[in-house]
């Protein structure tokens, strides 16, 4: 859910930004907003006097990328469910403490709000503590790499950049889709009459894998160990490797 909350503001296949440093000051707020919509409809919680409710209780929701959180005056005495997304380490945080005043700082800024105080910390009950999420694929590629990705014109040719770039290393099918920028993706990737991005791929030497349907494969080539939504390439060093492929019917034409 984090993960999701922040790269649809990222929104890099669009804006070529890849990381959450690159928003502006009215998009990272937002990202607190759509984390507060978010978990409620993930927990199935209804919406109360602050910003929801739980077993009675009004509970206020925060959300930080930082290591703190503003409190506004309005949630003090109340319980707060504060949610934290470390991006560097791609590591969350989910606590709930009570934002009695005694736990808060007694400066605030022009808003009036204040933060939770050195000592406040003791007092927060730890659902999740770094604890890891699915790290910013994009903050691993370099710019230029980026930008070869994106420069392509159709959904083939940048989904087949891609996987060109970024080999041996599991992609998931939010980056495939976000690259592709096509309802049609999936028959593309797997293969469309020698169009597809599987096959331009084949022709130049390298494998496009399927975490679904060539999980047998990918293990017996040593590569990383893929979810069945996700995706791997890898261009064969070997004659070994490349005979293995096509006994698995994933063949590519290109001489090693």
């Amino acid at each position: 859910m984090l993960r999701r909350c922040v790269d649809d503001v990222i929104m890099t296949p669009k804006t070529g930004r890849r990381s959450y440093d690159d928003l502006e000051k009215t998009e990272k707020t937002y990202i607190g907003t759509r984390v507060e919509i978010e978990l409620r409809a993930l927990l199935r919680l209804p919406k109360g006097k602050l910003d929801t409710q739980i077993l009675g209780q009004d509970v206020d929701i925060k959300n930080t990328m930082g290591n703190n959180w503003m409190i506004p005056t309005e949630a003090v005495g109340h319980p707060c469910l504060l949610v934290a997304a470390d991006e560097a380490r791609a590591r969350c945080y989910l606590g709930l403490i009570n934002a009695r005043p005694a736990y808060l700082t007694t400066g605030q800024n022009k808003d009036a709000k204040k933060t939770i105080s050195a000592q406040g910390f003791a007092h927060i009950l730890w659902l999740l503590q770094n604890h890891p999420y699915p790290p910013n694929f994009w903050r691993g590629i370099a710019a230029d790499e980026v930008d070869k990705i994106f420069a392509g014109a159709t959904g083939n040719q940048r989904m087949a950049q891609l996987f060109r770039s970024v080999q041996g290393q599991p992609i998931t099918r939010d980056v495939v889709e976000a690259v592709a920028q096509q309802q049609d993706f999936m028959r593309r990737i797997r293969s469309d009459n020698g169009r597809g991005t599987r096959d331009l791929l084949a022709r130049e030497g390298i494998l496009l894998l399927s975490g679904q349907y060539d999980a047998p494969l990918i293990a017996a080539l040593g590569l990383p160990k893929c979810a069945g939504s996700e995706f791997i390439s890898y261009r064969p060093i070997t004659l070994a490797e490349a005979t293995l492929a096509a006994e698995q019917g994933v063949a590519i034409s290109h001489t090693l």
